[in-house]
């Protein structure tokens, strides 16, 4: 079993999610935490991740890395969503396995679920229907990365899980306008049209608006990744989500609230960039191993504002 004493791969250690799983671990005591820069080793390179893996001997490997964005990013740039995140995964799921790694944690994502599903949307659901085509290369490369790890679970028994989060935000998160998530490219617009004078404070959004959308601090998900890391889970699939769900119109006049309620938000809806009309996930599985979501959604969404504002002086 994982203990923290176990040699912890971190894969993709500077991003928002595994930057927080990074901080989890140290402030539990996890005393032999292996870190690399993606200038020193491309996780795209089998030769370079093989001799990695083969010198550091990790007991447990832990995916945050990935090929991620927004709508926009998906659309724009399908070939290196689908072919960045298929070598990452390929290279480190097999290359754990053939180096005895006694522990995998990937990371997925709900986009990845069929896009007509009730709601909200259990393991059993995912390739039960159609992708959401604005993120079908992204979401074709992270099924493969969990099938694959099924399928190493299978043939070889091995302790390989994939944790499905809902759409994260936290600290070190992305704030380009061109392929952030939502909530990021949210608080960012709504901050700088703050700026502006009174009657300038516009702030143009794709689409409707009534998309409804669950979000999660990315702490709570370092968190169950810590709690899951200990575990032998007979499962392949595990969705982490919060119960914290609302429309994007909703999420940004509660985000103007706190910034300046002056903003006026705007839709334009001439490209039809809704996506999936809602995320939801069952995260009752998750509750069944003991593992529960401690998020207060104001509350932390006042503390990325504050840091937001401070990255801007």
């Amino acid at each position: 079993m994982i203990n923290i004493n176990s040699k912890i791969f971190i894969a993709g250690h500077n991003g928002m999610l595994g930057s927080s799983i990074l901080r989890k671990l140290r402030s539990k005591g996890y005393k032999n935490i292996i870190v690399v820069n993606k200038k020193n080793l491309d996780l795209r390179d089998q030769k370079a991740v093989k001799k990695f893996i083969k010198n550091k001997k990790p007991d447990a490997v832990i995916i945050a890395a990935a090929k991620v964005g927004g709508i926009k990013a998906n659309i724009d740039n399908p070939a290196n969503f689908i072919s960045d995140n298929l070598l990452i995964q390929t290279n480190l799921i097999s290359l754990s396995h053939t180096y005895n790694v006694k522990k995998l944690i990937l990371f997925g994502s709900s986009c990845i679920y069929p896009k007509n599903l009730n709601k909200p949307i259990k393991e059993s659901q995912i390739m039960t229907g159609v992708l959401e085509e604005t993120n079908e290369s992204y979401a074709i490369a992270k099924i493969a990365g969990i099938k694959m790890i099924e399928s190493f679970n299978k043939q070889y028994n091995t302790n390989y899980l994939c944790l499905m989060p809902c759409n994260l935000f936290g600290p070190n998160d992305n704030y380009d306008l061109k392929n952030s998530h939502f909530l990021p490219a949210l608080i960012k617009k709504i901050y700088l049209a703050s700026k502006k004078k009174k009657n300038n404070k516009i702030v143009e959004l794709w689409g409707t608006g009534k998309p409804l959308r669950e979000v999660l601090y990315v702490d709570e998900v370092a968190d169950a990744c810590e709690f899951f890391l200990r575990k032998r889970i007979r499962k392949t699939i595990i969705n982490i989500g919060s119960n914290t769900e609302m429309t994007i119109k909703d999420y940004g006049d509660f985000i103007k609230k706190k910034i300046d309620p002056e903003v006026l938000i705007k839709f334009n809806n001439d490209k039809k960039l809704d996506g999936v009309m809602r995320k939801k996930l069952n995260i009752s599985l998750a509750n069944q191993y003991g593992w529960k979501s401690k998020m207060n959604f104001s509350k932390v969404v006042d503390k990325i504002i504050e840091d937001f504002k401070d990255s801007q002086k």
